[in-house]
């Protein structure tokens, strides 16, 4: 071991010095407090950053799951020409399910329409669905509050609602609501909206408003009856092995189908949304940061006054033939070391409770008698995390530049100290 690292090594531990005088082991002690505050303060930020990083993933990947469960990676829709209606399908459908990555393929029709029961009107999303091939690109299935996907028969003309629209509208499984569409019937009076009955057979829950609100499902040749489409479809949905390779298979579908076609994959659909939240998290991360940058200020009160105490014994080693760049490595030793210990126990604090936040939250929730999230308010009612490892490698390395950059003043300063000046009065 180097003199350097053995003497900053020594001068991060508070030793009281022999003889009468008190006044210098209570310097060393009081700067070992407030290294002993740094470290606390970097274990602190580094532990929160992992958690609230943690949280922030598991937040975006059960949201990007929710979607996904309704939405589809993949949407190939009609051309512009055709009335965004696609005649040839089953076509699509063969030619999708040849090519790599995809799993699965769905026609199905959207449109827009009117849901009418009793005094309540509500608008809706009309979706034509065939039920055994939708329960390959959605997870319907799994949301079902009640009825099952399969239930929405042709020519029986069945409906499920999400939850929020079926509560505005005051309908349970098995009432009969009114569909009307707004594509009308010319008649000699007038122009007449469309209007069918269908039997509720189903309510779903996926726990995001947007869908649980307006989103209604029939079946795709009931879609077609009501909507006068013959044999067209608005679409088709695919279901890919790695959604994250969305983009580059809807750029590859581009060379096997009909260029007029319009393909758009669900990074681009809910674009701003997903970037909203990647720009939070990168909020959060900078605002976090700011506890780490507070510990390192810390680490400079605490050089500074270590060099300020030390000044005799840095005369001493200069004396000695320590060279100003062997007296700069003692104080970032002792600086690196304050910030390393520190960095240490906030990545195994933080990765240990990032790891566990099912099991904290909910005691903390028992002992204190209150409920964060509460299942009437939010529907996601428990704190979901997602320790992602490059997260945690990040923090590490920006935490530890920060402590570095934290020890350059104060070890510039000890280099510069003059040995006749520092031994005058010793």
């Amino acid at each position: 071991m180097n003199y350097e690292l053995w003497i900053g090594l020594r001068y991060t531990r508070a030793k009281k010095r022999g003889g009468g005088n008190n006044s210098d082991g209570d310097g060393n002690r009081f700067i070992s407090f407030i290294s002993m505050i740094s470290m606390l303060g970097i274990a602190l930020g580094v532990a929160a950053l992992i958690v609230v990083l943690s949280v922030m993933n598991g937040f975006q990947k059960e949201l990007r799951t929710r979607i996904l469960g309704v939405a589809s990676h993949i949407q190939i829709t009609g051309p512009d020409s055709a009335g965004g209606e696609l005649s040839d399908w089953s076509k699509v459908v063969q030619q999708a399910a040849q090519q790599p990555h995809i799993l699965a393929a769905a026609p199905y029709i959207q449109e827009q329409g009117m849901l009418s029961f009793d005094q309540q009107v509500r608008g809706a999303v009309v979706r034509g669905v065939l039920p055994q091939a939708e329960e390959k690109v959605a997870d319907f299935e799994k949301h079902m509050k009640s009825g099952q996907l399969a239930a929405l028969r042709p020519g029986e003309f069945g409906i499920i609602l999400g939850t929020e629209l079926a509560r505005a509208l005051q309908v349970y499984t098995g009432d009969k609501v009114t569909l009307i569409a707004p594509q009308g019937m010319v008649t000699p009076a007038a122009l007449l909206p469309r209007v069918k009955q269908f039997k509720v057979v189903g309510i779903f829950e996926v726990g995001m408003y947007e869908y649980d609100s307006s989103l209604a499902l029939v079946n795709l040749a009931d879609a077609q009856k009501l909507y006068r489409m013959g044999d067209n479809v608005s679409g088709v949905r695919l279901k890919l092995d790695d959604l994250f390779a969305a983009p580059r298979v809807a750029r590859e579908l581009y060379r096997f189908l009909d260029p007029d076609v319009s393909i758009t994959d669900w990074t681009r659909v809910n674009a701003n949304f997903f970037r909203a939240v990647a720009i939070e998290k990168n909020m959060m991360f900078l605002i976090l940061l700011l506890i780490v940058a507070v510990a390192a200020f810390n680490i400079v009160s605490a050089l500074v006054m270590a060099v300020t105490d030390k000044q005799a014994d840095i005369a001493i080693l200069r004396t000695l033939g320590a060279s100003p760049l062997s007296i700069m490595q003692i104080f970032i030793v002792q600086g690196a070391l304050i910030g390393v210990i520190g960095l240490a126990l906030g990545v195994s604090g933080g990765v240990a409770l990032a790891l566990n936040v099912d099991v904290v939250v909910p005691a903390l929730e028992h002992v204190l008698g209150v409920h964060f999230l509460a299942k009437d308010v939010y529907y996601i009612s428990e704190l979901p995390s997602d320790l992602q490892w490059r997260d945690v490698y990040i923090i590490s390395g920006v935490s530890f530049v920060l402590t570095l950059l934290a020890t350059l003043y104060p070890s510039w300063r000890a280099s510069r100290v003059n040995p006749a000046e520092a031994l005058r009065y010793e």
